[in-house]
């Protein structure tokens, strides 16, 4: 067993995301994602669901064509899709991703 703080958990940027994975299995991964104000997350093509949670901060999500904010203590859910986000003031999140297909024991 492991708790993680995440308001002491130092995040990486964008370009050192692998540095940000807490934990990872095969068809699970937990990661650390912070945006500095005015940053922003190129689209990415996600093949499992994912679980955005704010820690601190707002973003804007793009969820295929479908644009959403959530602030601080929100959550988002997305079924595999295109993701991107974007950030006025920065935000610190906690990024699940869950392989449903592996999980279903096919």
């Amino acid at each position: 067993m492991e708790v993680f703080d995440f308001n002491k958990i130092k995040a990486y940027s964008y370009e050192e995301r692998d540095k940000n994975i807490l934990f990872s299995q095969s068809n699970f991964k937990v990661r650390i994602i912070e945006l500095p104000p005015n940053g922003k997350m190129p689209e990415c093509e996600m093949k499992s669901t994912v679980i955005f949670y704010i820690i601190s901060g707002e973003a804007k999500v793009k969820v295929n064509e479908e644009q959403k904010s959530i602030t601080e203590g929100q959550c988002l859910i997305t079924k595999p899709s295109r993701v991107s986000m974007v950030t006025q003031n920065g935000v610190k999140i906690m990024a699940v991703q869950i392989d449903l297909l592996s999980t279903r024991g096919d």
